[in-house]
């Protein structure tokens, strides 16, 4: 047994990360420390200054490790890679840590090309962005392309013109001038890039200017559709420019503007991309974990995790307030970026009416977020109350968790798991499990393994619903006894035309009103574990080429059983075929087929 106050007197003064455990062996909190002795004995201190969120993590902490760095630096790095890895309880967490994409003009090259990449590379290349709408860059990249013909294709061109390659169809078509031919002057083929690279830096005027003339041309010659189509390109282009500018920046260099609004237990986080003086993308990001937390905590947890997982850090970042580890952080980012990065709060003129339009931005959005959540919940939470008293329990149903077994072709079984929390679907809480002990399609002892792998766990729900009988509710009733546990179980049966009829378990059958509030709740969940297990099929289909009951059938290649897995479906199809059926496929011979049908027979 870990005994706490034991390792707390061995815990080293030095930098290091502290991993906080509950008694299941679940990372509930990752934190930094310049002095690890220091820090991780303040929590088992005196608990009268705790914020209830501390108090709460520690009474759940059933042991801890500890990393030493060698600095607070390397400290902080490994945090947000921790926290990134476990996603910790405890600790508050960005929703999404998405990657925004980039225009690349590969300068580095002889004949350029402007492609969209995730990733900045230290290769010579320049990069614009980043861009918070995708829509938006390939509409940008289609515009460039349908002006400046430049190639797309990766080849080497030098090699290609020594071995006398034939052009691909862009140059004939009129898309590309044709490079690999030998024919293109690099002096003019760069004037179209150095356009292109204004265009992208904020000078759109020339782009604009040339797709004017275009225009007029294609007008003056009768070609009115072509016209109207760089109408329309040209008028896209002057409304994304108008959504750019930006009156507050008076430089041209590249910041992020940081806000955020937040209430006791929902905070948003809006970020401006400004980027040669005009907005390149926003975002807004929602965080969880925040109750009990200060501002300073969420605003420094939310750059730290957001900024370790970006490509590119701007010059400049403008944040609403100081925040937590703000001068180690401004070292990570230097660090990162190459060059030094400096974090400013302003108090005054035109930096601080960027910031306070941010945070307005922020507050409609977290405004709307709550709004829709309110209702959402409200709604849920009458259809948990109905539930509650329905099945005769004491305690609110906090957390629902359903269970659904199906078979694959035949030869294995899955389970899947679904969470409701507080009446809402919780995603992050979803399992899926290969089942590993049954052999055969055997619902009921599938049913039984998973549910007794997922009690090893902990954080155990208020209530658990099958998508099965008595059956499947009898065989994890037992399970349940195994391990101990007396958690309400009840299975969701369906009517012979496969729509949810009602609840049922060992002792009693309860019918639901198909009108009534508390049938959509438990419909709702119980066609939201099925679509999960449809959806897990789907990941699956292209294994079942790779292994079926077909794979032991000598005479059965990958083609034979593409071509049967195309005409039935499913191994069960196959099984209940004629031989007849079977020799209309190509290759297919009736020796062949008979032997299919035999061996099939054979396969539970």
């Amino acid at each position: 047994m870990f005994d706490i106050k034991a390792h707390l007197k061995t815990l080293p003064d030095s930098p290091g990360v502290y991993i906080m455990k509950d008694k299941y062996d679940n990372v509930i909190y990752v934190g930094k420390a310049v002095s690890l002795k220091n820090r991780v004995r303040q929590y088992f201190q005196s608990s009268k200054n705790h914020a209830d969120k501390v108090k709460s993590m520690v009474k759940n902490i059933s042991s801890f490790e500890y990393i030493m760095t060698d600095s607070e630096l390397e400290a902080l790095i490994l945090e947000c890679n921790l926290i990134k890895k476990y996603k910790p309880k405890y600790n508050v967490l960005l929703r999404d840590d998405k990657t925004y994409p980039y225009i690349k003009v590969t300068v580095n090259e002889s004949y350029p090309r402007v492609i969209k990449t995730r990733r900045i590379l230290k290769d010579g290349a320049k990069y614009f962005g980043p861009y918070s709408n995708v829509s938006a860059v390939n509409d940008t990249l289609e515009a460039i392309r349908n002006i400046y013909q430049l190639r797309t294709c990766n080849i080497d061109i030098d090699k290609a013109i020594r071995q006398g390659n034939r052009p691909c169809l862009n140059y004939h078509i009129k898309r590309c001038t044709g490079p690999c031919t030998g024919r293109v002057d690099r002096a003019e083929y760069m004037d179209m890039v150095n356009e292109i690279t204004l265009f992208l830096s904020g000078k759109q005027e020339n782009l604009i200017d040339t797709m004017t003339q275009r225009m007029k041309y294609y007008s003056d010659n009768l070609m009115f559709e072509e016209a109207a189509k760089f109408r329309d390109k040209i008028s896209s282009l002057n409304d994304v420019i108008e959504k750019q500018k930006i009156s507050n920046v008076q430089n041209n260099s590249d910041q992020d503007v940081i806000a955020m609004a937040n209430t006791e237990d929902e905070a948003c986080v809006q970020v401006f991309f400004i980027r040669n003086g005009k907005i390149s993308g926003r975002e807004n990001f929602m965080l969880e974990g925040v109750q009990g937390s200060d501002r300073e905590v969420i605003l420094g947890s939310f750059i730290k995790q957001f900024y370790m997982s970006q490509e590119y850090i701007p010059k400049e970042l403008i944040v609403e307030e100081s925040f937590m580890d703000l001068e180690i952080v401004t070292e990570m980012l230097s660090s990162k970026r190459g060059t030094n990065v400096s974090i400013r709060v302003p108090q005054k003129g035109e930096k601080r009416a960027l910031i306070l339009m941010v945070r307005k931005n922020a507050d409609e959005y977290l405004t709307k977020f709550g709004d829709l959540k309110k209702r959402k919940y409200e709604k849920s939470l009458g259809a948990l109350e109905e539930l509650k008293e329905l099945l005769g329990l004491d305690s609110m149903l906090n957390r629902i968790e359903a269970y659904d077994i199906s078979n694959i072709q035949g030869v294995d079984s899955i389970g899947t798991m679904v969470v409701y929390t507080n009446g809402l679907k919780d995603k992050k809480e979803y399992r899926r499990f290969k089942i590993k002990t049954v052999e055969g399609a055997d619902d009921y002892a599938s049913m039984a393994e998973i549910l007794d792998r997922r009690l090893k766990h902990g954080n155990l729900p208020d209530l658990i619903l099958l998508d099965g009988g008595k059956g499947q509710v009898s065989a994890v009733k037992k399970v349940l006894a195994e391990n101990g546990e007396d958690i309400p179980l009840w299975g969701m049966y369906k009517d012979n035309r496969h729509r949810t009829k009602g609840l049922v378990n060992s002792e009693m059958e309860i019918e639901l009103d198909n009108t009534s509030g508390i049938y959509r709740f438990v419909a709702g969940i119980q066609e939201e574990v099925h679509n999960y297990s449809v959806s897990y099929h789907r990941s699956l289909r292209d294994k079942k080429m790779t292994k079926s009951a077909l794979d032991d059938i000598s005479g059965v290649g990958p083609k034979k059983k593409k071509a049967l897995m195309e005409k039935f479906g499913d191994i069960d199809s196959i099984k209940n075929s004629k031989v007849e059926d079977l020799v209309s496929i190509k290759g297919i011979n009736e020796e062949l087929a008979k032997s299919i049908l035999k061996h099939l027979k054979k396969v539970r």
